[in-house]
């Protein structure tokens, strides 16, 4: 199993969303856990009764609530005997972090990709600076940033004050443009309880398309846009 993490102080539960879903229609097997403060994903996702901590599965994903490290999941899921991510029947897990605490308590420094989010308005930039501080140990990050208008001067931005941060950035940056059409499509599939991508502007299925194929590696990127686009 692969395990990828997306830290940072920005919303990322409809962008994860979207890349559990697309993963899946490549028939991966996917287990999405949210641990963020607010826990939105619990909101958005149906579900029947509840618990502190709990799994559920939506649109062919399985989904993880309330769990505090990778042993507790290992439990619910009755393999607590076993040791490490490989004893997970998943392809892929996805860990929504905007703590420091909680990279540490699910080992993401072990993780097969790590994925600083964010977009450049002040909380999250520097609340996502605080999350890097928060991690004892260095850690490699490929950024994902979001923007009304890409702007090297933003990426130089947070280049600067991620200065003498334990953090070493990848050469590369996936960058998707905020558009409200892409807001409206995603508010909507909250609503109607359905992970829906053919909506999305074009703009996004190719940044969607970049980050799916930077995680599965052995597809090619065309062949992922063009299942996108449908």
């Amino acid at each position: 199993m692969k395990t990828i993490g997306f830290i940072g102080a920005y919303d990322k539960t409809d962008f994860i969303l979207n890349i559990a879903k697309t993963l899946a229609e490549f028939e991966r097997t996917v287990l999405v856990v949210d641990t963020t403060a607010l826990g939105k994903l619990k909101y958005v996702v149906p579900t029947i009764s509840p618990t502190k901590s709990y799994m559920t599965n939506f649109e062919k994903i399985d989904f993880a609530f309330g769990f505090e490290n990778l042993q507790e999941i290992l439990k619910y899921l009755g393999l607590e005997q076993q040791e490490g991510k490989n004893a997970m029947p998943y392809d892929y897990m996805l860990i929504d972090i905007d703590n420091g605490n909680n990279f540490e308590k699910f080992d993401l420094k072990k993780a097969d990709a790590n994925y600083f989010v964010t977009a450049f308005d002040l909380y999250s930039l520097r609340r996502g600076i605080n999350i890097i501080e928060e991690i004892k140990t260095p850690i490699r990050l490929t950024k994902v940033l979001f923007s009304y208008e890409i702007s090297k001067s933003d990426e130089d931005y947070l280049e600067f004050i991620s200065q003498e941060k334990n953090v070493i950035w990848n050469d590369y940056t996936i960058y998707f443009t905020i558009l409200k059409e892409d807001n409206q499509a995603m508010e909507e599939n909250e609503r109607v309880a359905q992970i829906r991508l053919k909506r999305l502007s074009n703009e996004y299925k190719e940044s969607l398309a970049t980050i799916v194929q930077d995680i599965i590696k052995d597809i090619n990127v065309n062949k992922v846009k063009k299942m996108i686009k449908g």
